[in-house]
């Protein structure tokens, strides 16, 4: 993974937004959400990171792991930044960027619960082209700038093999 901006910072929100745009699927279906799963699985597992990692479409759980170090902990994060992810429609770190741009923290300034939902890094949207936002893709165990390349790089990778 490659070194990323730092939180706050313009040069992040950027990198963000264009991987917003950029990561957009032909199709999507529970099958894909299996192989997209599975891959980011193996990928976990090679790599011995200790991560939760959940799919979901149209709001139903359709993926999910806990990897050998992972915590109840971990999955509650991913529930909080699957919900930010779908309520905005876009990435959790990018929720997260959008309130730091602002001078805003999420936690104060969203009017949302931060029991319930964050703005942290580790979520992408599952967003299909012509339809929008299907669902959502995520881990949850690394710090969160991690989290978010992890995904984005195997979520690019997976819309690679498929256009």
């Amino acid at each position: 993974m490659a070194a990323m901006p730092a939180l706050g910072t313009p040069e992040l929100l950027a990198q963000v937004e264009e991987e917003e745009r950029e990561l957009v699927l032909p199709a999507f279906d529970r099958d894909d959400a299996w192989a997209l799963g599975s891959r980011l699985r193996d990928a976990a597992t090679d790599a011995g990171l200790p991560i939760v990692i959940g799919i979901v479409v149209a709001g139903q759980r359709v993926f999910h792991a806990a990897l050998t170090g992972a915590t109840p902990d971990n999955d509650a994060w991913l529930e909080r930044k699957t919900r930010a992810t779908l309520h905005y429609q876009r990435s959790s770190l990018g929720v997260g960027e959008q309130f730091r741009a602002r001078g805003w923290t999420f936690e104060a300034d969203s009017r949302l619960d931060p029991r319930e939902v964050a703005g942290n890094g580790g979520v992408l949207p599952i967003a299909v082209r012509g339809v929008g936002v299907v669902g959502a893709v995520g881990v949850s165990g690394l710090p969160q700038l991690d989290d978010h390349a992890f995904v984005v790089e195997h979520l690019r990778a997976f819309i690679a093999e498929r256009v």
